[in-house]
């Protein structure tokens, strides 16, 4: 798909991956771009290893599944 940024966050828990996820979303909502925004958890605690995905496109967004590279 032409003109889609994908971008994997990794961290651990507590250091803001999914936060970051989430701001860059809001910021494509605010130019008027479509979206998705989602994280990928193991055990939920505090540094424990996380992912956290965002997908950023000029056109409606078919893709459901988690970032591979």
């Amino acid at each position: 798909m032409q003109g889609l940024t994908e971008i994997r966050w990794h961290g651990r828990g507590g250091q803001g991956a999914v936060t970051a996820a989430k701001m860059t979303a809001e910021l494509a909502l605010g130019q008027g771009k479509f979206f998705q925004a989602f994280p990928e958890y193991g055990p939920e605690r505090s540094g424990a290893p996380i992912v956290a995905f965002t997908r950023v496109s000029d056109q409606p967004i078919q893709v459901y599944s988690g970032i591979e590279h």
